[in-house]
């Protein structure tokens, strides 16, 4: 296969909308419509396009291409060519030498240990399935965060946070250096210091601003420990969250503002919880509510602050000490309460200086919330990797938004398919010149090929690079990477030092080389991985029923990919019955508790996702049993009562899409429901719809 030099097959416009920056060629129509006629899955004996390749010379100048120029000679020995066609030898010795390469990464990262580990990994501790990493080790990861370092030019001046505030688009962007970010995390490390104990557990529940950052790194920077709750949980979710990690306090904000709308956000604090709330104001500084007795507003909660050093010490704690609670959907409708550890940041900042090519100085932008794992992933992998972090205080839907990211002077820019759909519906970036953006990311949702086209075409054909994990892993199992083409909608292979396989329906693993589809088994030593989890067992979640492979037990993750023709890989959905809707992973379970109470004549609700056929997100239908067995009820009516359930009791981002009632449900001897096959029913009976 012929490479070009790091660009699109052709260039120009494709997808709809106008291009930014300078004009380019128009793809070959052939090309185009080879990627529309496409859609969502590999043509049975190609496999998927590619659409951009890497260029020999420029693949030398990433990071994954620049330390294997260093080393691939001593460590492959006359195996070793060049970064692209070495690339799959230095990833399996990346997956069979653990020890060297973290070695090799760590030297690219700013981490600073306080005691040095007595080695990378220990691969025979029996108590852990993963084994133990970085035994002995003793450092603040939050400080790694915060200091100056010489091999990254990272000095005290460098700009280490830039933002911007939604209906201020004609004005400058804000700009904060390392020193003004790591005297104002000092401030509030401080001031939680007068109020809380080490180790305790504090939530943050807000958007994504520079103010939530500064708490983030602040509670870490003390030794107490962040709990993560997404600002879009209605109040029992809320409440419930706080409750299973046993949070003391909450950092939140008045309102929430997107899309030019106030949007209450600590009405659902106080709803969900009694715990103390520090209140922070979302525009100006007075609060624009009135703190409940026992709560303080966040000027309040500065003050403490006053008199005391301007200095902070860190708390140095063992490399698996809990630094952050993150929450994934079960099966079981609570959600599973996660522990990161200081291992978990460097293992999420390693990954996207290899696949994303996050380098000093670049400018990292990806809309997200410290609810989700994207918003710590996204912290630890620009500050560790000496890059910008971007802030965008508003809603990502507006051309605000995008012109932000041409102000800002983004390189790196990370989305989920939902969003890139809304852009490219508004033609929200006519006009603005995005080419400073030199890689593309995107994850939490299956990808819309037309979408991802139109995208690229606004950067001049830049790359987007896939991504696929979960906040138990700290970083994505699946990626695709600048040194392989690249193909819409499909990945690479596996990240960096990981290993997997697929397994066929009796768990027996298909060879590595052939073209199959089936349940993922992750390889178990993987580091940033769980080894517990705090309200769940954890060996029964990720490794019981797991066959041996190799001498180990793989780890579960729960998904279905497909091996394609030429080596590509497409997730093909969950093994159990999570959901990924609007890139929220959520359990059916606990959608259907909020179901079964929309009407007082439903017995139970089944909640599934469906692919659209022509590609795209997953769509959310749910299906109903009523008490009288019936089927005659108004399902738009239902749909409507449904979807005012879910916004008010669950999540507001979650759209209802279909609703059938059916006079019962598909179950197992046990008794167990049979959402699959309710899935594959609503599928095939939409599929014939079509056709009519």
């Amino acid at each position: 296969m012929r490479r070009g030099r790091g660009r699109c097959v052709g260039g120009g416009r494709g997808g709809g909308g106008a291009t930014a920056g300078p004009p380019a060629r128009a793809p070959p129509a052939g090309v185009l419509l080879r990627l529309r006629r496409l859609g969502p899955r590999p043509e049975p004996q190609r496999g998927p396009p590619p659409y951009w390749f890497p260029s020999p010379t420029d693949c030398k100048q990433t990071n994954l291409g620049r330390v294997m120029e260093e080393n691939g000679p001593k460590l492959l020995g006359a195996s070793y060519k060049d970064p692209i066609s070495s690339f799959g030898l230095f990833h399996r010795f990346s997956v069979q030498n653990q020890e060297v390469y973290w070695k090799l990464v760590l030297k690219e990262l700013s981490v600073k240990f306080v005691r040095e580990p007595k080695t990378i990994l220990n691969a025979s501790d029996k108590s852990k399935k993963g084994g133990s990493w970085f035994p002995g080790a003793v450092l603040n990861i939050a400080e790694c965060c915060l200091l100056p370092w010489p091999s990254q030019n990272r000095t005290d001046d460098c700009m280490a946070i830039v933002w911007r505030d939604e209906g201020f688009g004609d004005y400058p962007v804000n700009r904060m250096s390392l020193k003004e970010l790591r005297t104002q995390v000092m401030t509030v490390a401080n001031a939680l210091d007068t109020m809380f104990r080490k180790g305790d557990r504090i939530a943050i529940d807000m958007p994504m601003t520079c103010n939530a950052v500064i708490v983030y790194l602040a509670i870490i920077l003390g030794g107490f420990v962040v709990v993560g709750i997404a600002d879009s949980f209605a109040a029992q979710e809320i409440g419930n969250r706080m409750r299973v990690a046993k949070a003391k306090a909450i950092f939140t904000q008045d309102f929430i503002i997107r899309g030019g709308k106030k949007f209450p956000l600590y009405s659902r604090v106080m709803e969900g919880t009694s715990a103390k709330a520090i209140v922070i104001p979302a525009t100006g500084d007075s609060l624009g509510v009135t703190p409940r007795n026992g709560d303080m507003s966040w000027k309040d909660f500065l003050s403490r602050a006053a008199g005391r050093s301007s200095m902070y010490s860190p708390v140095y704690q063992s490399a698996d000490a809990l630094i952050n609670i993150l929450f994934s959907s079960g099966t079981t409708g609570e959600p599973k309460v996660i522990p990161w550890t200081q291992l978990c940041p460097i293992r999420c900042a390693a990954d996207t200086w290899a696949h994303l090519d996050l380098r000093p100085k670049d400018v990292d932008l990806w809309p997200t919330n410290l609810g989700w794992v994207m918003g710590p992933i996204q912290i630890f992998s620009c500050f560790l990797n000496g890059a910008t972090l971007a802030l965008y205080h508003g809603s990502p839907l507006g051309r605000g938004f995008c012109k932000f990211v041409q102000d800002a002077r983004v390189s790196v820019l990370g989305s989920v398919p939902s969003l890139v759909k809304s852009w490219k519906a508004g033609n929200l970036t006519k006009g603005l010149d995005w080419t400073k953006i030199r890689v593309l990311a995107t994850t939490g949702e299956a990808s819309d090929i037309d979408d991802n086209l139109w995208l690229s075409s606004c950067t001049c054909y830049k790359p987007i690079v896939e991504c696929c994990g979960g906040t138990e892993l700290a970083s994505s199992y699946i990626q695709g990477r600048l040194l392989d083409p690249q193909d819409f909608g499909a990945f690479s292979g596996a990240s960096m030092s990981t290993g997997f396989v697929i397994l066929d329906e009796q768990g027996n693993p298909y060879p590595d080389d052939v073209p199959c589809s089936g349940e993922v088994g992750l390889f178990p030593l993987y580091f940033g991985a769980t080894n517990r989890l705090l309200n769940a067992d954890h060996d029964k979640v990720y490794f019981d029923g797991m066959p041996i492979y190799r001498g180990r037990q793989l780890r579960r993750h729960g998904d279905i990919i497909q091996r394609t023709v030429g080596g590509y890989y497409i997730v093909q959905g969950r093994a159990d019955d999570t959901m990924n809707l609007v890139g929220i992973k959520t359990s059916s379970v606990e959608i259907e508790r909020v179901c079964n109470g929309a009407d007082e004549g439903l017995l139970e609700t089944a909640a599934v996702s469906i692919k659209p056929s022509g590609g795209g997100p997953e769509q959310l239908a749910i299906l109903a049993v009523l008490k009288d067995g019936s089927t005659t009820c108004d399902a738009n009516l239902l749909k409507s009562k449904f979807q005012r359930a879910i916004q008010k009791n669950f999540n507001p981002l979650l759209k209802v899409s279909y609703v059938k009632i059916v006079p019962e449900f598909p179950r197992t001897a046990s008794n167990k429901l049979l959402r699959r096959v309710l899935r594959d029913q609503l599928k095939q009976e939409l599929a014939n719809r079509s056709k009519l």
